[in-house]
């Protein structure tokens, strides 16, 4: 959800210090790995607000994706370098639903379990994101990536 980037490094470090403190109050209500996710999207959701924060103070333009031409050809890593970016872009509630169903390859009842919300919202927010993120990338892709 953060890219790749240090604070992603210590999230993913925060997650597990979390996890094993908490690790009492684990009632057992879910599978391990469903709270363990839900604590990193948490703390990845604060760390996208406080990220905000730090913008606003500081008035940086967050537009950092280069215009690529249509006809440059892009190699995997450079692809999916293009679409980590483009799934940045994304609203939160949006990149959360991606990042768990596409990305990790959650089903949509563990997706929404993990964000404690119905299958049809977690359905819906994944068909509006992938609406958004054609948008970002039809500009630089075309018509090659459908």
């Amino acid at each position: 959800m953060l890219g790749q980037c240090a604070e992603a490094d210590d999230v993913g470090q925060e997650t597990f210090i979390r996890f094993y403190k908490s690790l009492s109050n684990f009632r057992g209500d879910s599978a391990a790995a469903t709270y363990l996710t839900r604590i990193a999207i948490n703390l990845s959701l604060n760390e996208i607000k406080r990220r905000k924060r730090r913008m606003l103070f500081f008035a940086k333009s967050t537009d950092d994706v280069k215009n690529l031409s249509a006809e440059m050809t892009l190699d995997d890593d450079e692809m999916k370098s293009l679409v980590q970016r483009a799934i940045q872009k994304l609203e939160p509630k949006f990149r959360s639903v991606v990042v768990l169903r596409l990305m990790e390859g959650y089903s949509t009842r563990e997706t929404a379990k993990i964000l404690k919300l119905p299958e049809g919202t977690v359905l819906s927010r994944l068909a509006r994101a992938q609406q958004k993120l054609k948008k970002i990338l039809e500009p630089v892709l075309g018509d090659s990536y459908e």
